[in-house]
């Protein structure tokens, strides 16, 4: 098999070739047809996430070569012994949040929070990816039905769209009055703007930089848009909601955008911070209470949710996000234009292509 795999953190990903696994026990081997871009990868690809003030994280749990890869579709070519009610030739997009199966996350069924062990696809130590053209899933239970839906967008739904659904169920509630601001319409905002339609009944606000993925919010859906560069932003958003918005979904998670959060949320409000950019926030402890907000923060989602999530997909109760298909090879290329901001909606890898 082959694989575009990390062998240094921060140096460009190498092909390179090793033999093609053989399913064990309850394993399932997919053949890889597509496999989304994440801005997650960035960060693994770069070997630590940023924590502010010169402070990082590095990733010193995974060791290289390490391939990336977690939003993944393909088709069954092998399954292990153990294997029931699977059959050879059959599609299906990749649970990728895996966990240990013990700790008490994963006994609450939140394996995507798991602290006992998480064996993510693409994203812990001995776990590869998508970026290859197989790939082992460690049983049929991660294997997801994603129906008529187009296979590249049934792979990212399983970051992307799944990031997206569960963040926006934290909002909670919508009144007719209250508004909801997507902040970032990168690839996963773009899917919240879509998951907010299909949960609040009505298009959200959308707040970014670039005026490009604002019109491409606006076509998705969005109520409202607003250009963050614009210094006059947060007032015209505040003046035009009453107030501010009852939530703030920060698919970006930078400082600056954190910032622009804490002057559009509410009185009363959510922050909700999804995005992995980096840096820190500082904030007075009294204004919690005086501004009784609360800020929290979102990380994909569980198996269920993704079952909830692929219901309203199938059901065709959410429109395709933009997106394009690249090249296995281009993988590095990929990595270069969403670290720079240059993609609208997501890329997908085909490296069966």
């Amino acid at each position: 098999m082959r694989s575009q795999a990390i062998l240094e953190f921060g140096s460009p990903l190498k092909e390179i070739e090793t033999p093609t696994p053989e399913p064990k026990g309850t394993e399932v081997l997919l053949k890889v047809h597509n496999a989304g871009v994440c801005h997650s990868d960035v960060h693994i690809h770069d070997g630590y996430f940023d924590l502010g003030g010169g402070n990082k994280l590095p990733m010193a749990n995974i060791k290289l070569p390490h391939t990336l890869g977690h939003e993944i579709e393909g088709e069954v070519v092998a399954v292990g012994p153990e294997v029931q009610g699977i059959k050879v030739g059959t599609r299906y997009a990749a649970f990728p949040w895996i966990g240990c199966g013990k700790c008490p996350s994963c006994l609450r069924g939140e394996e995507n929070i798991c602290v006992g062990g998480p064996r993510q696809l693409g994203c812990s130590n001995g776990c590869p990816g998508g970026y290859a053209t197989h790939v082992i899933v460690p049983h049929p239970r991660y294997l997801i039905d994603y129906g008529n839906v187009d296979p590249a967008l049934g792979a990212a739904y399983m970051c992307s769209g799944l990031t997206a659904y569960a963040a926006m169920k934290k909002v909670g509630k919508v009144a007719a009055a209250d508004q909801v601001l997507v902040l970032g319409v990168g690839g996963v905002g773009m899917m919240g703007v879509q998951f907010a339609k299909a949960l609040f009944g009505k298009g959200p606000l959308a707040a970014d930089i670039d005026e490009g993925r604002l019109e491409a919010a606006k076509k998705a859906g969005a109520s409202a848009t607003y250009n963050t560069k614009d210094p006059e932003s947060a007032k015209k958003l505040m003046a035009d909601t009453n107030g501010g918005a009852i939530a703030v979904v920060d698919f970006v998670g930078s400082e600056a955008t954190h910032a622009y959060a804490m002057q559009t949320v509410r009185r009363g409000g959510k922050i909700i911070i999804v995005g992995l950019f980096g840096g820190a926030m500082q904030m007075p402890l009294p204004m919690f209470p005086f501004r009784t907000i609360s800020i929290g923060g979102s990380m994909v989602g569980s198996l269920s949710e993704t079952q909830e999530m692929m219901e309203l997909v199938r059901a065709g109760k959410v429109d395709p996000i933009p997106y394009q298909k690249r090249a296995l090879a281009d993988a590095n290329k990929t990595l270069d234009d969403l670290r720079a901001g240059r993609i609208v909606g997501r890329v997908v890898l085909t490296p069966q292509g």
